[in-house]
């Protein structure tokens, strides 16, 4: 990997550690916050806090295993050879609308001035262009994307 596809990696991958990070603090937190928490006499109070922060610590958990998959996806795209002429994961595409990067759903990136949209291959969009080569088309969201170049 080098040049741009390198720099989309490596944001990606900065999101991602960000991400886990954060959803490990915030479970760190919730879970103390659970083994603080003492009965009081009000009761019907505590147990709702405690079953508010049970369902917090249930969604972070979740959080942080989506991220560990999309950590695990990212690695695995460090070992692909170049991508060739169809668009599998790891790969930038260039549309006529715009530039994609097969991987994580990152959102949109400004990586050398240009802005990149990365985006899981389950998403959508992602499914629609696996497996594409250069000059074939898709529609997506009422618009026609023609893809110009793979890397």
């Amino acid at each position: 990997m080098e040049g741009f596809k390198l720099k989309l990696y490596q944001y990606c991958m900065e999101f991602i550690l960000q991400r886990i990070n954060t959803a490990e603090t915030a479970l760190k937190q919730s879970q103390e916050a659970s083994n603080d928490d003492t009965k009081s006499s009000a009761g019907d109070k505590f147990e709702t806090t405690r079953e508010m922060v049970s369902q917090d610590i249930a969604r972070t958990k979740n959080l942080l295993f989506d991220g560990q998959q999309n950590l695990q996806l990212l690695t695995s795209l460090e070992s692909l050879p170049a991508t060739g002429d169809t668009v599998r994961n790891g790969s930038v595409v260039y549309t006529n609308k715009g530039i994609f990067y097969i991987s994580i759903s990152a959102g949109q990136i400004k990586v050398d001035d240009q802005l990149v949209f990365a985006v899981s291959f389950a998403s959508p969009i992602g499914k629609l262009m696996i497996g594409k080569q250069i000059g074939e088309s898709f529609s997506f969201n009422q618009n026609e994307y023609t893809i110009q170049k793979i890397d």
